[in-house]
């Protein structure tokens, strides 16, 4: 077992304790060791045994004991007791938003419901209104965000989808038999959360059973649900379905082409097609009964009079029209960049100190760094007082000075309040070399004043750039109500940067609004949101968003020198 896997039984260990009322201070120990390992700053197993387990601040014997048993046997007879000893379904009910173990151990001990269904149902008839701690308003927002549950629980961030997509490709070119393969679907597009995978692999004819029975092979795969000869699916062991599908050399680009997507894209292709008298499918392209061959998909675009469209724009948003008018963008690759912006460290709520950072960056070919740690409204984050940032700047100038020509850029993430002002006076303001404005809290308001919110923050002479603007957690909270394109709008009015918060559960800005802030001539940054080391490599998912909005390596500010960026921050 691996450091987050250990983490969550450890997790999982204090919530059922909480729901079987066992001393909160038993149950706080789990969570708070869960903590402690999720962020360790290296493996457990390169620790060597129970002795050095035990020396983590917070694992004592009894803990080291179990962590020890988990890395060894990667099974906890504990862990299995306790969830044993509850009804059925109970622990599914902590998944909903907003229910926690004390809730729920009242839901179960006042109801006996231990299944989303029947909670679903007790909603319904205004069975949680009247219990201890609950009332009319916390019934309706329990419905709602077990409606939100139902919504997304059969889907899957990107992330989990393309590792799994990537090790099971690996694993089927292998296989001699395959000529041609590659991952299709919304994974292909860079789509921000997957329902499943998509798989199209070439192979003669002949070679079709053996090449299936090698897909079902794998190793990873919990359940095979269909094995034919030419489409096989199978579920795997993180619980995202897979789908193989074989074809012959020369369709297999119609058939990449058509399962890539999206289904928008596809008709209005064919549409095309049909106005040239031509059919496209996955079989082929055909002129009445002659097959027009391609070697790929750049030939079936070309016989359509249209460059080639990447997969990240097939979403019929007028990427067809640029296509046939020569004038798509030149998307960004990922190079250049040259450093990040949005990073946190031990001074609010991140793991790593700004030199740990500062080094690893440096290993990693990068020329800059910018701090953004968090303003003193986030307390909970043990933001910044205006002391602690003199005394963080005075490191920051060390610093620079010790890794030179290396540049730290003093930031930091300042909370946007509810009327639009910004949590510090402009004198303090004025010693960063950037400022993130950014809504942390009161994500409730109305749609007319959440927008005037954000843009009276924007037109701040001191802000920089807007972070994670819609506020969404993808596949857990839904964006706040704004109207994202007058911020977009405010955000050119006043030169303000929107970043791509390229964090996993984030991907925010949304692609759908920045081709509208793209337009507009509104610059992004890639910025990884990072409160560890390890998180600094989420902007790989931040350049598929961007890619998608259509952005060019001249839109992004991670593509700049440091002397350009110097310059740009000082012009703001």
């Amino acid at each position: 077992m691996n450091n987050k896997e250990i983490a969550q039984i450890l997790e999982e260990i204090g919530q059922m304790l909480e729901l079987k009322g066992e001393n909160p201070f038993k149950s706080r120990a789990y969570y708070n060791a869960a903590r402690t390992i999720e962020t360790f700053g290296q493996p457990l197993r390169e620790l060597g045994g129970k002795a050095e387990l035990g020396k983590i601040k917070g694992i004592g014997t009894a803990l080291a004991d179990k962590i020890s048993r988990l890395l060894e046997e990667g099974d906890l007879p504990y862990y299995n007791d306790l969830k044993a000893s509850l009804p059925d379904g109970i622990m599914d009910l902590l998944k909903i938003p907003g229910l926690g173990a004390k809730k729920v151990k009242t839901i179960y001990e006042k109801l006996k419901i231990s299944t989303i269904g029947e909670l679903e149902y007790a909603c319904t008839e205004n069975r949680l209104r009247d219990l201890p701690g609950f009332g009319e308003k916390s019934q309706e927002k329990i419905f709602n965000s077990i409606q939100l549950f139902k919504k997304y629980s059969e889907r899957f961030l990107y992330p989990v989808g393309s590792g799994a997509a990537d090790s099971l490709l690996a694993y089927l070119k292998r296989h001699d038999s395959v000529t041609a393969i590659d991952i299709a679907g919304s994974l292909r597009r860079k789509k921000e959360t997957i329902r499943d995978i998509d798989l199209i692999a070439a192979c003669v004819d002949g070679d079709r059973p053996e090449v299936m029975a090698h897909f079902t092979r794998y190793p990873e795969i919990a359940t095979v649900d269909v094995h034919g000869e030419t489409k096989s699916t199978v579920t795997l062991k993180c619980g995202i379905k897979a789908d193989l599908r074989l074809a012959g050399r020369t369709s297999f680009p119609f058939l990449l082409h058509h399962s890539t997507g999206s289904k928008e894209h596809n008709t209005a292709i064919r549409a095309r097609a049909q106005g040239r008298k031509l059919k496209l499918n996955e079989y082929g392209l055909f002129s009445g009964d002659t097959e027009i061959p391609c070697r790929d998909e750049a030939d079936i675009f070309r016989q359509l009079d249209l460059s080639y469209i990447p997969p990240e724009l097939r979403e019929n948003y007028g990427e067809i029209e640029a296509a046939e008018s020569g004038v798509l963008p030149e998307l960004y690759s990922g190079e250049p960049f040259y450093g990040h912006f949005h990073v946190h460290s031990t001074w609010s709520d991140g793991t790593n100190s700004i030199e740990e950072i500062t080094r690893f960056c440096i290993d990693q070919g990068l020329f800059y760094l910018g701090i953004s740690d968090h303003s003193k409204s986030a307390f909970y984050a043990n933001g910044l007082t205006e002391d602690r940032i003199r005394t963080q700047h005075e490191e920051i100038d060390r610093l620079n000075e010790k890794y030179a020509p290396f540049r730290i850029f003093k930031g930091i993430e300042s909370d946007i309040l509810a009327d639009g002002r910004l949590d510090y006076a402009d004198d303090t303001l004025a010693t960063f070399d950037f400022i993130i404005a950014s809504v942390h809290s009161q994500f409730s308001l109305s749609r007319e004043v959440m927008t005037e919110r954000i843009c009276r923050a924007l037109a701040h002479p001191s802000v920089t750039m807007l972070g994670h603007p819609t506020g969404r957690l993808l596949l857990a909270r839904e964006a706040y109500d704004v109207n994202m394109q007058k911020v977009i709008e405010t955000a050119a009015e006043y030169g303000k940067i929107i970043e791509i918060n390229a964090n996993p559960y984030r991907l925010d800005l949304d692609w759908r609004e920045g081709r509208y802030a793209k337009k507009l001539g509104v610059k992004t940054a890639i910025n990884s949101d990072a409160h560890a080391l390890e998180g600094l490599a989420d902007c790989r998912y931040g350049v598929g968003i961007a890619r998608k909005a259509w952005f060019e390596a001249a839109d992004i500010l991670n593509t700049c020198d440091t002397g350009t960026v110097e310059v740009y921050f000082k012009k703001k």
